[in-house]
């Protein structure tokens, strides 16, 4: 197991490291000239517990505000509730967690904010008895002032990364993430969604593990494919006061979700992890309104009324 574990490892430092690239050149195309010196800033840290992490940071872009890649390796001595809550049989259970997961929130309110994690969970029961492992992950969309063709284009990815798993894995993983990113003190979605899954291993899905990893490197490289052509085809749209200010206020939902719902956020605060690490995914900035409704008829009001609402993007 330590060998498959090791070799998971150096995808996900490899994933990071792609992940930042293309994001520092969307950066670097986006500035004056074409040139800009904002990069992201790396923190290597470690835990008590054991094992750490490579927290990767950009901030105060003219593209992007605030971006975070973060991975993680981690030895837990003690599984926490949230990560026992669908496997009880874990209860106290020794664990090794690793994976990438990221948050861009791009200063442009045409160009969405993008969400993606890649996982794996080691678990060794109490009782001494084998090992069992588990992947998880996903990526998802937040847009503020949605393109059709964007949505279509970030779902058409999904789908063809899932094609070659079975028909029905892009149907299944979508719904998944339709549901799971929903504020229910809203009764909303958080965006457009993507795809979400949890719990893939062979009892689950029939696959091997190295077909379960495959599916995590297929969706690790579908979130550069799917996010790129969107910054490039929105970042340079001029907006106003009026947008910039929508943005914020939607930025406020994504704050409550990520604080109140999110099992990675508290997975990652009962397990005694990085605090900084954990809370990144906050956008620099956001705002709350008392009762403000769009005006039926505006951008604003499509959003919620449109585009917030599960639909079947690829037949639009």
């Amino acid at each position: 197991m330590q060998t498959q574990i090791q070799t998971v490892r150096a995808f996900l430092l490899n994933l990071q490291e792609s992940i930042i690239q293309a994001l520092e050149e969307q950066e670097s195309l986006g500035g004056v000239d074409g040139r800009t010196e904002t990069k992201f800033i790396t923190d290597i840290w470690e835990r008590p517990e054991g094992g750490g992490g490579r927290s990767c940071v950009l901030s105060g872009g003219q593209v992007i505000e605030k971006a975070g890649v973060m991975f993680s390796h981690i030895h837990i001595k003690q599984m926490p509730v949230s990560a026992t809550i669908r496997h009880p049989e874990l209860a106290g259970a020794q664990a090794e967690a690793l994976g990438v997961s990221l948050v861009v929130h791009p200063k442009n309110p045409y160009v969405p904010t993008s969400h993606a994690n890649v996982r794996l969970f080691v678990a060794t029961p109490a009782d001494g008895s084998a090992p069992i492992w588990w992947f998880g992950g996903g990526f998802d969309l937040t847009p503020f002032y949605p393109n059709l063709n964007d949505v279509k284009h970030w779902h058409q990815v999904a789908h063809d990364l899932c094609r070659p798993f079975g028909d029905d894995v892009y149907t299944k993983y979508k719904t998944w993430c339709d549901d799971y990113f929903y504020l229910k003190h809203r009764h909303e979605r958080r965006g457009v969604g993507g795809l979400f899954y949890d719990d893939v291993n062979t009892a689950s899905t029939g696959w091997d593990f190295e077909t379960c990893f495959k599916f995590m490197q297929a969706v690790g490289q579908g979130y550069i494919e799917g996010i790129v052509p969107i910054f490039e085809r929105n970042k340079h749209q001029s907006y106003t006061e009026r947008e910039r200010h929508f943005q914020l206020y939607r930025r406020g939902r994504y704050v409550e979700y990520n604080l109140v719902f999110d099992r990675g956020t508290l997975f990652g605060l009962q397990s005694n992890g990085r605090t900084e690490s954990i809370l990144v995914s906050m956008p620099p900035l956001a705002a709350w309104e008392y009762r403000y409704e769009p005006e039926e008829g505006t951008p604003e009001f499509e959003l919620t009324d449109f585009y917030l609402k599960p639909q079947d993007w690829l037949n639009l």
